[in-house]
């Protein structure tokens, strides 16, 4: 099931606009988000257009939670955070997913809340590319 204006239906220019595919999982697609105040931020996406977790059944609500557990274990291999803040919202969006939020005790936000999109880091497409090939290989390990 997919939603013609969802971006992580769709990706394309829709998932442009925030995010950079990186790769699919069990159920679920890995993205990494464009701003990247927060080094190493991704989201975890549920392969079909699905509100709330509690819309899935128990085996791909397991399997969702191990895609998202893989996904942690790469950032942390790849950035080495001092916390990974997990945050699952969707208010306006609707399709289940999940932010991985890197936190660094000397960066930016440490010991708030993460803001959904401050619009402060952008990089180059080689920077990008340099840490999606990163996150790619931390998940193959």
């Amino acid at each position: 099931m997919k939603d013609s204006n969802c971006g992580y239906c769709m990706r394309g220019e829709l998932l442009e606009q925030f995010g950079i595919y990186i790769c699919d999982l069990s159920v679920s697609s890995l993205i990494l988000f464009k701003e990247q105040s927060h080094e190493g931020r991704c989201i975890v996406a549920y392969k079909d257009h699905v509100s709330e977790i509690v819309n899935i059944s128990d085996e791909k609500r397991h399997a969702f939670i191990d895609d998202v557990n893989r996904a942690a274990k790469a950032i942390h291999a790849v950035f080495h955070p001092d916390k990974l803040n997990y945050g699952a919202y969707g208010d306006t969006g609707c399709h289940l997913h999940v932010h991985l939020v890197p936190k660094y005790k000397d960066g930016f936000e440490w010991g708030g809340t993460f803001e959904m999109n401050p619009k402060k880091k952008f990089l180059s497409e080689q920077e990008y590319a340099f840490m999606i090939e990163r996150i790619k290989a931390a998940l193959q390990q």
